[in-house]
């Protein structure tokens, strides 16, 4: 019995050998189950959509194939569309995007985060905000025509006002949700108003800031889209009034997409973003 006792030992004490086999990958390894549930449901639309135009029971007037809309692509991506290429049309709307987004970032960020501190400038600015803030961009846009021409500046400022208002809004929120204990305890361990700014008030509106961001450009893309619907002659939205006209169906599936592309990818880069170089949130207590 005892001598069984030791040759178990004996056993056990020996290093294990590791196997050489390599875990083979599965399915659920390179696309986890959400990712997988989104492909799905586009193969499912996009099997649904061939179906239809494959039975003819959608006039093609109105719903053309997948074949159709891939071949108009192309066509647009070779030789452009009504004199201009469409990488000009996607730049032009992408600088009217930008340019308005960035201005309201650095004017909409700090005027909130004092409009946290301050009450008499949120007093002040409130009013203003609040005014505008529900009409719809359409509804004012033909007052910035007027004042600016139905050039650039007139989009570009109809982009800003409305950016600014979730920015705004968003900046104001994440100041009053800081914990006073926070700022104090930083004050009492000697740091200044300016570090206190930097490395506790700032990081700590971040959460709600890039919310507001992610808000603000889900908005603006789709005042974008109806600024250029309304007086442009270039862009993507533009492309697809121009096509309604001619009751070019192809063409507007193309502009639809391509927009909706170029949006998932614009919340997908600031997702990521926030993912990769500010871990810290979604963790704090």
């Amino acid at each position: 019995m005892e001598l069984k006792d030791k040759q178990q030992k004996n056993h056990s004490s020996l290093p294990k050998v590791k196997s050489n086999r390599k875990k083979s990958l599965t399915l659920k390894d390179i696309l986890p189950q959400e990712r997988l549930i989104s492909l799905t449901t586009v193969v499912i639309v996009f099997v649904v959509w061939t179906l239809i135009t494959a039975n003819e029971l959608v006039s093609p007037l109105f719903l053309p194939s997948p074949m159709a809309v891939w071949n108009t692509f192309i066509d647009i991506l070779q030789n452009g569309y009504k004199g201009n290429s469409l990488i000009f049309h996607i730049g032009e709307s992408m600088y009217r995007l930008v340019l308005a987004l960035l201005l309201a970032v650095v004017t909409a960020i700090p005027l909130g985060m004092l409009s946290g501190f301050s009450k008499p400038i949120r007093a002040a600015l409130d009013p203003l905000i609040e005014f505008y803030r529900p009409l719809p961009p359409l509804a004012y846009y033909t007052l910035l025509v007027i004042w600016l021409g139905i050039e650039n500046p007139s989009k570009i400022a109809l982009l800003y006002l409305g950016a600014f208002a979730p920015l705004y809004i968003a900046a104001v929120s994440g100041v009053q949700r800081i914990p006073r204990d926070r700022v104090n305890a930083s004050l009492s361990l000697g740091a200044s108003s300016w570090q206190v700014f930097v490395y506790v008030i700032f990081p700590s509106c971040l959460p709600d800031l890039f919310t507001g961001l992610r808000t603000a450009i889900g908005f603006t893309y789709t005042t974008l889209v109806a600024a250029e619907m309304v007086a442009a002659v270039s862009g993507i939205g533009w492309m697809v009034l121009d096509a309604s006209k001619f009751l070019r169906s192809d063409v507007i599936f193309v502009g639809i997409i391509i927009m909706g592309i170029i949006a998932i990818a614009i919340d997908a880069c600031i997702r990521w973003v926030q993912k990769t170089q500010l871990p810290w949130i979604g963790h704090d207590s």
